[in-house]
């Protein structure tokens, strides 16, 4: 081909920008901005620092830690209105490294991991004698409610209308009951979708027969090494269909009713994977995302929604006390969520509700 034709000739001139043009959009709506500047990676020590997510010490133990540095805003959005205070922590830094970004809204979105509509009225609810659902037993899924009460729930409604999007992670796919319910990537119900939508949600959980095996009373384990069969026999957590019944997971499952979700909020079905997840939220021009819901060590980590995902290609600040994580064998969620959240500040910027402010420009 004879490049230098193509070069000097006026009319291919025209049409190579075109080409240059076009490209440049299409690399701009698929999130491919690969320009880049110098951060100044400085990190000033902090002298009586304040004990970190202490706003909700029943649901969260306290991040204490020895030494905190702050480091200036690695994010300063033209015409931000969204300001987030986040820390992480850093081995090699030998502490907490605090900062202040600016963000803004219309950029941003907030995403609740897996709000399960469990134990709470709507009809779907953890087998008996012996099944397992989302935090595993009745007792602990009902706390779980109360936090959402408590805390995510005015956090969403404070923050619906002023950042981009609130949107809801679910397993499964779209079934025909939930897409009359709630709007998704492909589709958005009108008022008679939704009624009728929760009609049908209503006779579909509260029809199923809940009921399942009960735990074995007897186990026959070898004389050699008992406790191999006895945990195999035995499992602490089993939910295949002994203790939940087939057809279990199936069920429409829907947000939880501690939740209110506007006929403008998005469902993310987990099937659908995250490759759509991420073409949708480019198309939205969604850049940061504040990340809420559960759990903070399993579904909040490494769904469809969970932040390993997510943080490969958007700027993703994990809520802390905006989540919870399983707690077996305790009464309360305050350690494990600490534990799970600390271990992932190793590698991810996390924020608290109340570092979190709204502040329109002028």
């Amino acid at each position: 081909m004879n490049y230098y034709f193509l070069y000097n000739n006026g009319k291919n001139q025209q049409f190579i920008m075109l080409l240059v043009l076009a490209a440049i959009q299409v690399s701009t709506l698929l999130g491919q901005d690969h320009s880049h500047r110098t951060y100044s990676n400085t990190l000033k020590p902090i002298t009586k620092p304040e004990p970190i997510l202490a706003d909700y010490p029943q649901y969260f133990e306290p991040i204490r830690e020895e030494d905190y540095f702050e480091s200036p805003p690695l994010i300063a959005d033209p015409n931000s209105d969204l300001n987030v205070r986040s820390w992480r922590f850093s081995y090699n830094a030998r502490g907490i490294v605090l900062m202040t970004n600016h963000l803004r809204a219309a950029d941003t979105a907030i995403i609740m991991v897996h709000p399960w509509g469990i134990d709470d009225g709507q009809g779907w609810k953890t087998p008996d004698p012996a099944g397992v659902s989302d935090f595993c037993t009745p007792k602990k899924n009902h706390l779980v409610e109360i936090h959402e009460k408590q805390v995510v729930n005015p956090f969403l409604k404070l923050y619906r209308g002023k950042v981009k999007l609130i949107m809801f992670s679910l397993p499964g796919n779209e079934d025909p009951i939930r897409k009359k319910l709630y709007r998704s990537f492909s589709g958005k119900p009108d008022d008679a979708d939704r009624a009728e939508g929760a009609k049908e949600l209503t006779t579909a959980l509260y029809r199923f027969d809940y009921h399942s095996q009960p735990l074995p009373s007897s186990l026959e384990v070898s004389t050699h090494t008992p406790m191999v069969d006895y945990f195999r026999l035995f499992q602490g957590l089993n939910s295949g269909p002994r203790y939940d019944p087939p057809g279990f997971w199936e069920l429409p499952i829907p947000v939880t009713k501690s939740i209110d979700v506007d006929s403008n909020d998005v469902i993310i079905y987990d099937a659908q994977g995250y490759s759509e997840l991420k073409k949708f939220l480019v198309k939205q021009s969604i850049r940061h995302v504040l990340l809420v819901g559960y759990a903070t060590d399993k579904c909040y980590r490494a769904t469809t929604a969970g932040y390993e995902n997510l943080s490969k290609d958007f700027d993703v600040f994990l809520v802390g006390d905006a989540t919870l994580a399983t707690f077996p064998g305790n009464s309360s969620p305050r350690f494990a969520t600490n534990a799970a959240i600390s271990y992932a500040a190793i590698d991810h910027m996390i924020t608290q509700i109340s570092w979190i402010k709204y502040k329109p420009t002028p």
